[in-house]
């Protein structure tokens, strides 16, 4: 197990914390080794190799990659998002993605628009030179503007319906976001600290502010973490808005209160 936020590295424990059940793990979800185990039992005899953040951690270890796979020393490559990064395999004519709409779930309000573009940048490895590609893509949602708009190869209907979404909103590009993270070691005081935000933040036409909440990552290397967003028109000044309302918020000492203004992400 390990935590790609702070790098905590704990063993998998063999008994659960909560019912003291032992040996019941299972492994879940459809992770790189679980899908290398799937193909060594259907296709024992085929050549693969795995591409990961924990495989490919250096330029050296990149270029081995690539050589590996241009040299067709294998004939499958099972990979994160690392793979679709700009890579040109002109011998590659087929890109599967499991579970594709894994990405449109969670906090992240500009979750359709990056969804679209990683599926749209992995689907353009395949069939890149003179052999033709094929992309499947496994999906609980088949219906949704982002699924809808890559079946169909028509990249502008996705921008329509998603650009019509924010409008309707006021969400970016026609509003302005500006998330407070507010974290400290001890939970309740980081509580409280939140909630006293949220009684003081600023209220008037053409502002919204949501929260607190837990933030997605509601614990990182050891400090306990609560999300609030503020949403404002474009005309509005956010930085004289946020100023003044931490200056008329009391934050204890040992809280810490985070501002990303026009935030790229929201974890």
């Amino acid at each position: 197990l390990q935590c790609h936020h702070c790098g905590f590295s704990p063993p998998i424990p063999d008994q659960c914390p909560e019912c003291e059940a032992e040996g019941k793990f299972a492994a879940c979800g459809p992770g790189v080794e679980r899908l290398a185990e799937e193909i060594d039992t259907l296709f024992p005899d085929i050549r693969y190799i795995i591409a990961t953040s924990d495989t490919v951690q250096s330029p050296r270890a990149a270029e081995d990659l690539v050589r590996t796979i241009e040299n067709h020393d294998v004939d499958l490559i099972i990979g994160t998002q690392i793979v679709a990064k700009g890579y040109h395999f002109p011998l590659l004519t087929l890109v599967g993605v499991v579970d594709a709409d894994l990405g449109l779930s969670g906090g992240d309000l500009r979750a359709a628009e990056r969804t679209y573009q990683l599926l749209y940048q992995v689907a353009g490895r395949a069939g890149r030179a003179l052999h033709p590609g094929r992309v499947m893509l496994q999906t609980y949602l088949p219906d949704h503007p982002v699924m809808a708009a890559l079946a169909a190869g028509d990249r502008e209907q996705f921008i329509s319906v998603e650009t019509e979404a924010r409008e309707a909103m006021n969400m970016p590009p026609f509003g302005r976001l500006a998330a407070l993270i507010v974290s400290g070691t001890d939970e309740a005081e980081v509580s409280r600290a939140a909630t006293t935000l949220g009684r003081t933040a600023p209220h008037g036409d053409g502002m919204q502010v949501f929260g607190p909440a837990p933030a997605p990552i509601s614990l990182l290397r050891g400090r306990h973490r609560r999300r609030l967003l503020l949403k404002v028109r474009k005309d509005i000044a956010v930085q004289s808005l946020l100023r003044k309302w931490i200056a008329g918020t009391s934050i204890p000492k040992k809280v810490r209160v985070q501002i990303d203004v026009d935030p790229y992400s929201f974890m």
